[in-house]
């Protein structure tokens, strides 16, 4: 049996082991949190390395895949030093290939009578083709980068802008510690809803789960979510804020959908790739990926949560 972990730097109470089948095979998957601790992560990394056939980091990213390019995150890099003989992914892979269609998938499965046309990003720079899909189907959206990441009252309203914040923010945020940009460990449970009138605003509240969580207010009747890496309480805390449906990025596996860096992990495993993982556009691994994922039919799932 082949075997995929997720070392996450988030909370270890999202665990979960399970089994999935892939191609024919089955595939066991686990996600180990380590509440923010990125030594414990690393020290996993090294333990595990040339033991299971392949990793995934959660979390957090190895970097950001903008336009075809990828931007390395240097104060990840040394949590993963160690790793020399497993293949590690982070999700850029599914974010670039499946992410990219959520805004189709979305006008595909909502009834015809309705019509989402306006979408907030918690987040484009490091979910760069999820926020293309929607801007691509003609949503007016807004980016929260600047509110989520770096809590500055900005919303960027257009991607040229957001194109150009990117370039000049991302060599000095990828130095800074990361806990400082994003929620990590315990403090992924906290609430404090804030930026309250971009979520009313929204047809579509899009973006990292976490930051969602975080910040979300109550009083979302009609809105639709998309996201990845619920969970049963997750979807219950969607569902009570009276948000409409919910679009998970990948699907829903023995009660929750993972990461897409699990998920990831567990397509790398089962086809036992072992070449360099190099998520610049048109590379032998996307394009590989992309013919797994169509092998399995990977797909977005679409749930009501209030009729």
């Amino acid at each position: 049996m082949k075997r995929a972990v997720s070392i996450s730097i988030g909370s270890s109470q999202r665990n979960k082991a399970t089994q999935v089948e892939l191609l024919g095979e089955i595939v066991s998957i686990e996600r180990i949190g380590t509440d923010g601790d990125m030594e414990k992560a690393a020290r996993l990394f090294c333990d595990l390395d040339g033991k299971v056939d392949a990793f995934g980091l959660g979390g957090t990213d190895l970097g950001f895949c903008i336009d075809g390019k990828f931007h390395v995150l240097h104060s990840i890099r040394s949590m993963v030093e160690s790793v020399r003989k497993t293949p590690l992914v982070d999700g850029n892979g599914l974010k670039i290939l499946l992410e990219s269609r959520a805004a189709q998938v979305l006008n595909e499965k909502l009834p015809s009578t309705i019509k989402p046309a306006k979408a907030f990003f918690a987040s484009a720079v490091d979910r760069w083709g999820l926020a293309e899909s929607f801007r691509q189907a003609s949503y007016d959206c807004i980016y929260g980068d600047m509110m989520f990441a770096l809590g500055l009252p900005v919303a960027v309203h257009s991607i040229t802008t957001m194109r150009l914040l990117a370039a000049i923010l991302i060599p000095i945020v990828s130095n800074l510690p990361f806990k400082w940009i994003y929620p990590t460990g315990e403090s992924q449970n906290k609430r404090t809803p804030k930026w309250e009138k971009y979520f009313h605003w929204a047809d579509v509240i899009a973006g990292d789960c976490h930051y969602l969580h975080r910040y979300m207010p109550d009083g979302m009747q009609g809105k639709i979510i998309v996201t990845n890496t619920t969970t049963p309480n997750d979807r219950d805390f969607f569902r009570q804020t009276g948000a409409y449906a919910l679009l998970t990025t990948t699907p829903i596996l023995d009660g929750r959908s993972f990461g897409t860096n699990m998920m990831e992990a567990a397509l790398v495993a089962v086809t036992g790739w072992k070449n360099p993982i190099d998520y610049t556009q048109n590379s032998e691994y996307l394009s590989h990926l992309k013919k797994t994922i169509e092998s399995v039919d990977l797909q977005p799932q679409f749930q009501i949560l209030n009729p």
